[in-house]
């Protein structure tokens, strides 16, 4: 069974409750400051670095763990030619103390120096520890980025996922194209009146599961149109899906089938059916084209029809530049106004989704819709030039999440961006602009080392967030953490600190590719992209079965490129577990009857989150 709710302060968590589940533990230790203290660490290797490597101007600092003296020298080799090019003395962090979110002593090897192209790694001069092979490269994000961005491919529903476009290991027929489905879908409160019928196939399955939710499509829409939209060179048309080659930026492609779904959910009056999906919480069969149960979809609600006004206005202002996107932007326009005006007539409601339809609530609270009806002011001025909407902007801006929260875009950050997107705009209200961008800069300030730039003293693994962050999907907060150290530079603020918020966006970055206390990478089955130690399973009901299962044991294992859900230290599965280091409340294999889903589960909001972060160090070819 499948239930996903909003709990404050975390605003969007997944709760999933599922016999499809499971645990295991590794790497949890308990905490000890006495000087034999010992890291349960269980790699090969106690030398944390990029696994994918760093590009030349970046700073690359290794971490070393699970030793009681770590200041025998490490030798930086290239692995080519096997010749070695410095040998490094670790320096100790912390005076030597014990990290209490990782339960770790450690070490840092800086080697930012290096800036010479190449595969290297770093051997203890005994020779008893190493770290993974990493590569120095201008363009080595670039197809972790693919990969990571092709997740939203295999998340597709209502196409065929065949050859060339998929890995002949993660292949199948289009899902939820049967009858009683998607295609001929009938309304959850009127089952059996076939004049209701509708046609709501496509979209992105939004997690583990594989129903639909116009809400929780907030953030991976905005998020994926910031990302374009702030470095739109680096989105080629070759990602390999079926749009490549059409002379449109695949990443757009991707958010149009998307889009295409969305529009499919909106009525002729503006108002939005909120979700689809089963009745049940378990499918008849983990290939998801070959579950056969009936489909249903959901009532027309406040907080999905301002969730269509917010995320067409904004998709509509990215694409109207594209030429053969230009009609599509103008309809997109169009229904966003449509959407506003339906919201602006209707109550607001955060009691629509009785839960019927099995899977999460998808109402979202008052100060959550009041927040994106901002969001939706912002592009709709943008797009359309009415005043209308800047003058809602100027009056309600302080409603949106900024304005509730201390940071400025860790949670629900469709809503900063907007303001910091307005702050951009030349026609926008100058006084407002300018009071925007003076509370940013403020938060800069008030918040500086818990959330902005580095402070060296917080966290050795250079990628500092707190206690109450590492939650149920603090993968995806740890990225909105690195994408709010990127808006300063974006906007030329502080520019004294740009290279300690550089670090702090980058530290995030290195931190999903190894740099963390369990030395794995985030991403699922990436050993064909040079990782050493990657997520293994991941929690789905399509690639979480099975030969699917595991990608060091079984035949195929997950596909490449879903981020996992993360540390939890509030995992409900093994109080061990969440009794640890907050850092290290993680767990590599899903069993029955245990809700694994609180860590491994992947979803399309962690997935945008770091793939907007991991944009940002990527350059163009041609740059």
């Amino acid at each position: 069974m499948l239930i996903k709710r909003y709990s404050w302060p975390y605003r969007l968590v997944l709760g999933k409750l599922t016999s499809l589940a499971g645990t295991i533990l590794i790497s949890i230790s308990a905490l000890s400051c006495s000087d034999s203290f010992q890291s349960s660490h269980s790699k090969n290797f106690q030398v944390l670095v990029d696994q994918f490597g760093y590009r030349p101007q970046d700073p690359k600092v290794a971490v070393v763990i699970g030793h009681v003296n770590a200041t025998q020298p490490y030798k930086l080799k290239n692995v080519e030619t096997d010749q070695v090019v410095d040998v490094i003395t670790p320096v100790k962090w912390g005076n030597g103390a014990v990290h209490l979110q990782s339960g770790e002593r450690a070490w840092w090897v800086d080697f930012s120096t290096l800036e010479q192209p190449g595969k290297y790694v770093l051997v203890r001069e005994d020779g008893e520890t190493r770290s993974a092979e990493f590569e120095i490269r201008e363009d080595v994000y670039r197809d972790v980025l693919i990969a990571a961005t092709r997740m939203f491919f295999y998340q597709r529903s209502g196409i065929a996922k065949r050859e060339p476009f998929a890995d002949a290991r993660w292949t199948d027929e289009a899902a939820y194209v049967g009858p009683g489905q998607d295609t001929e879908i009938r309304f959850v409160h009127d089952k059996s009146n076939p004049e209701l019928e509708k046609d709501m196939h496509g979209g992105w399955f939004d997690a583990g599961d594989t129903n639909r939710y116009v809400t929780y499509a907030l953030q991976p829409v905005h998020q994926l149109l910031s990302a374009y939209g702030q470095n739109p060179k680096i989105w080629t048309d070759d990602f390999n899906i079926p749009e490549s080659g059409n002379g449109i930026p695949d990443l757009l492609d991707e958010i149009k089938f998307e889009l295409d779904w969305l529009m499919r959910m909106q009525d002729y009056d503006g108002g939005t059916f909120i979700k689809l999906g089963n009745l049940g919480y378990t499918p008849t069969h983990p290939i998801p084209s070959k579950d056969a149960q009936p489909r249903f979809y959901g009532p027309k609600c406040s907080s999905s029809t301002i969730a269509i006004a917010s995320m067409f206005a904004h998709a509509a202002w990215e694409m109207q530049s594209v030429p053969q996107l230009s009609d599509y932007a103008d309809e997109l326009k169009l229904r966003a106004t449509l959407a506003w005006d339906w919201y602006q007539k209707n109550s607001v409601d955060t009691h629509c989704d009785n839960g019927e339809i099995k899977a999460g609530d998808a109402d979202i609270p008052v100060e959550k819709q009041e927040g994106t009806a901002v969001s939706a002011a912002v592009y709709l001025f943008a797009v359309t030039g009415d005043t209308q909407y800047s003058d809602y902007v100027a009056q309600n801006f302080s409603l949106t999440q900024p304005y509730r929260d201390g940071p400025w875009s860790r949670y629900d950050p469709w809503q900063g961006d907007a303001l910091i997107f307005y702050s951009q705009l030349p026609d926008a209200d100058q006084g407002l602009k300018e009071e925007i961008l003076a509370d940013l800069e403020d938060k800069l300030d008030d918040h500086r080392g818990e959330a902005y730039g580095n402070d060296d003293h917080l966290d050795p693994f250079r990628s500092y967030m707190p206690d109450e962050q590492y939650h149920w999907g603090s993968n995806m907060t740890k990225a909105n953490y690195g994408n709010m150290n990127y808006d300063p530079i974006m906007l030329n603020m502080n520019a004294a600190e740009r290279s300690d918020y550089i670090e702090r966006a980058l530290g995030a970055v290195n931190y999903f590719h190894g740099v963390n206390p369990l030395g794995t990478v985030f991403l699922s089955n990436m050993y064909e992209y040079g990782a050493e130690d990657s997520a293994n399973e991941i929690y789905h009901q399509w690639f979480g079965q099975g030969e699917f299962k595991n990608a060091l044991t079984s035949k195929k294992g997950p596909a490449p490129g879903f981020l996992v859900g993360g540390p939890n230290r509030n995992y409900s599965g093994d109080a061990a577990v969440a009794a640890g280091p907050p850092m290290k409340a993680y767990i590599d294999t899903v069993k029955s009857n245990v809700p694994t889903y609180e860590i491994l589960e992947p979803a399309i909001y962690y997935q945008s989150a770091y793939i907007k972060l991991l944009s940002k160090f990527v350059t163009a070819e041609d740059e």
